[in-house]
């Protein structure tokens, strides 16, 4: 018998390929041609996380990688022509991109919506005191983070300063080479017993989480407050700053991480803000690759979803709604039709099955590291609610477009029915009419300092929102 000859299948092995949905490894089934686009793929991707640690940082980067590429600031009432490429800074901390495509807005556009906001830590309206000759600052934790994972990490600050004279002053401290670091203090564990006591979520309080910036006296002083002087005059003195201008600031404490290969193997990335500018990324490079689609394409990269995409850069915002009903006006199309014809892909992470913690998972549900891009029909939370629950026939656009591209997909859900939940900007472009599905890289250690997600995933959500701005369907 040759051993080498492939065993000739039974009827029942081929009923089971016919019949059985049976996920397999990404790296089981991805084309050798693209092991190469993978990881370069991954290296851009650390050069983006890098260089936008607010969401400030990465409207910014966003700005300059689109206009580099040939993206132009779009004007109302601008005439534009297919295959032009456009965008919209929103107040500096969101940005919305279009190319513009052969067909009509009549018959709708291909969105691909993620968020840059991630959980951080930022400085109250009056932050700075002193106490016991340390000087501290106090923060606001923002988004769903927890609390306990945050102290004792080097930390960095950024963000802007406006001053009354009318002028912004970009504040970066931590991040560039040689820079000083903040950190939260904790207890140390032979005075912790009490603390160790309390239930995980209570060891840290909101209000402990106190960044400490300083020790020194300010020199020759003899009243209060010695500490704290010396901090406002180093600040004054390299931002013009001073204490009352902290009323008007947007200052944040972010992890001093920088991306960097996770394994022996280097198939995972980790870093600070894989949610969600994992997807973010993806969204952009795709859109930035294109030439003239057949339906017009627009990325949406919103602010503030980690706090319910509130406020005029969120997703809830008629900041949208205003960009896409300028390119409506400018062809003479109802906003109306062009919403109701339109696809959106919201493209934000889920978690990732962490065997460390299989209680929390249902397993045949899990989106797994390496499986691919992940397809949620539905978040929300216990009986989905807050969700956006899409279609079946939309669950089969989205099935029939990215098998006819090569993307390698799975589908998943956020954790056990009653065990919690999470929510994106789906429902919000589902308010609009919009037929919208969520889409994103598994995470592991989600909200955590330091997250965890795998290259081929990655890679896979780049393919994902490419073969949607490119669907003719």
């Amino acid at each position: 018998m040759d051993e080498n000859k492939e065993k000739e299948k039974t009827p029942a092995d081929e009923r089971r390929d016919a019949l059985l949905y049976r996920p397999e490894n990404g790296y089981d089934r991805l084309p050798k041609e693209e092991e190469g686009a993978v990881q370069a793929y991954g290296e851009a991707y650390k050069k983006f996380l890098d260089a936008g640690k607010t969401e400030r940082e990465c409207a910014a980067y966003t700005v300059a990688l689109a206009e580099a590429r040939g993206f132009r600031p779009y004007a109302r009432g601008q005439a534009l022509s297919a295959g032009d490429k456009v965008y919209v800074a929103n107040r500096g901390k969101a940005v919305m991109l279009a190319v513009v495509g052969s067909r009509g807005l009549e018959d709708g556009v291909n969105i691909c919506a993620a968020h840059i906001d991630s959980p951080r830590l930022d400085l109250k309206p009056n932050p700075l005191y002193e106490d016991s000759e340390l000087a501290f600052l106090k923060t606001h934790y923002y988004g769903g983070l927890r609390k306990y994972q945050w102290v004792t990490i080097p930390l960095e600050l950024r963000g802007v300063v406006a001053l009354k004279s009318g002028e912004t002053v970009r504040v970066n401290i931590g991040g560039d080479p040689g820079d000083p670091r903040f950190t939260v203090d904790d207890l140390l564990p032979h005075l912790g017993g009490d603390q160790a006591k309390k239930p995980l979520a209570e060891g840290i309080t909101g209000e402990q989480l106190n960044l400490l910036v300083g020790s020194r006296p300010f020199p020759g002083d003899k009243g209060t407050d010695r500490v704290k002087l010396a901090v406002l005059d180093i600040l004054n003195r390299k931002y013009g700053i001073v204490e009352e201008d902290f009323i008007s600031a947007e200052l944040s404490a972010v992890p001093a991480f920088q991306a960097t290969d996770i394994g022996v193997d280097r198939s995972l990335i980790g870093a600070y803000g894989h949610d969600d500018r994992v997807c973010a990324y993806a969204a952009l490079a795709a859109l930035l690759e294109l030439d003239t689609p057949a339906r017009t394409a627009v990325c949406v990269l919103a602010d503030k979803e980690e706090i319910g995409s509130m406020g005029v850069t969120g997703m809830q915002s008629q900041a949208f709604d205003t960009f896409l009903a300028d390119l409506c006006e400018s062809k003479q199309v109802p906003l109306r039709t062009c919403l109701e014809n339109s696809f959106c892909l919201s493209a934000d992470v889920t978690a990732a099955y962490d065997p460390n913690f299989p209680e929390v998972y249902e397993k045949r549900n899990s989106a797994r590291v390496n499986y691919g891009v992940g397809l949620c029909k539905y978040t929300g939370s216990r009986g989905k609610g807050g969700a956006s629950d899409a279609s079946a026939e939309v669950v089969g656009f989205a099935r029939r477009t990215l098998d006819k591209n090569g993307v390698i997909w799975q589908m998943a859900e956020l954790g056990k029915v009653d065990q919690g939940g999470g929510g994106t900007v789906a429902l919000y472009m589902a308010n609009r009419n919009i037929d919208t599905l969520d889409a994103g890289v598994p995470v592991l250690s989600m909200h955590a300092p330091f997250e965890t997600v795998g290259k081929l995933d990655c890679y896979m959500t780049y393919k994902a929102c490419k073969a949607v701005y490119q669907s003719e369907e």
